[in-house]
């Protein structure tokens, strides 16, 4: 019997989703024992080119990481749409641009000025700034082209399904795996979690009191937060009510706020419906009572928009003609 043949591959993102594959611990040699792994350049030594040489739909399934910033990125995700039959936008930056998105909030010279220019960490007396062709020793060099905007993998190709988390977490990457392998996977265009608030599942759910108001906001370093309460009920911003549920309330059980990584439960927009939650729970009568306790979350958009920027109303739409 024919092996399922699974390609992992990344975009604009940090390593994490790579890296919580290996947290389903021993649970991948049985995995492995079943699959083969085609394409995984974080931990195997594959080339593109292997890649190009499958048939057309040869692949099982592909779960790619990371948003879409430059023309390479694009190149490969579409190389691979085009040999899988299924693609999982695999974690936060491939559904919904996750915090590499947050650039989409400036545009490419910004990101050059700051990254190049004016990082403290940074030596750069000649203002070099990355070009898509230049010469050097009458060679020419070329790098892949920065795009002025971020995209969500689903912005570039089609995408069949979608595994949340930053990262996904092993129990749903051992679930998912299982179901590629054995069958049972839902509709197409599913969110490979469940479609609630976490606070249905959070552990402080029950702390909560049915009526109550916030008469002001902090941060969780400017308390010493009760393990047991309800973060909202203690002036901390946690963004339960507008995120998927699934992740297990890791975050929850270490005493640390939720900052949606997991993403809407809908297809609401997630940082609205919690400017939405938080309008409603505001203590002040008057606006410049309201403003004072908003004046308390230092980024709003970092808040409300960390993992979604490039799904949300603030991201910025789609420009380069390709």
């Amino acid at each position: 019997m024919t092996k399922p043949k699974i390609a992992i591959s990344w975009n604009s993102s940090c390593g994490g989703c790579d890296e919580s594959i290996v947290d389903i611990e021993d649970k991948i040699l049985d995995i492995a024992a079943k699959v083969e792994f085609v394409l995984w350049p974080c931990a195997m030594d594959f080339k593109y080119d292997h890649v190009r040489a499958l048939p057309d739909g040869d692949i099982t399934v592909s779960l790619i990481n990371g948003g879409i910033q430059n023309s390479h990125q694009e190149e490969i995700a579409r190389l691979i749409r085009k040999k899988s039959k299924t693609v999982v936008a695999f974690g936060a930056c491939a559904w919904l641009g996750g915090v590499p998105s947050l650039i989409n909030l400036k545009n490419k010279e910004e990101l050059f000025k700051s990254s190049y220019l004016e990082s403290i960490s940074v030596e750069n007396p000649r203002k070099t700034l990355p070009a898509i062709k230049s010469k050097v020793d009458n060679c020419t060099l070329t790098l892949p082209e920065i795009y002025d905007t971020l995209y969500k993998l689903d912005d570039i190709i089609g995408v069949d399904y979608y595994l949340p988390g930053c990262p996904p977490t092993a129990d749903l990457i051992t679930d998912l795996f299982l179901k590629l392998i054995e069958g049972g996977l839902p509709e197409k265009g599913a969110v490979l979690a469940p479609a609630r608030s976490l606070c249905i599942s959070c552990p402080r759910n029950e702390t909560k009191p049915d009526n109550f108001e916030i008469d002001e906001i902090k941060r969780i370093h400017e308390i010493i937060a009760d393990p047991e309460k309800c973060f909202l009920v203690q002036n901390l911003l946690c963004m339960g009510p507008s995120t998927r549920d699934g992740c297990g309330c890791s975050c929850i059980k270490g005493n640390m706020p939720c900052t949606g990584c997991f993403g809407p439960a809908d297809k609401s927009d997630q940082g609205a419906k919690m400017i939405g939650t938080l309008g409603s729970i505001l203590k002040g009568s008057t606006e410049s009572e309201a403003d004072r306790v908003i004046d308390g979350i230092a980024d709003p958009a970092g808040t409300f928009y960390r993992y979604s920027t490039a799904a949300s109303m603030l991201g910025r739409k789609r420009k380069e003609d390709r």
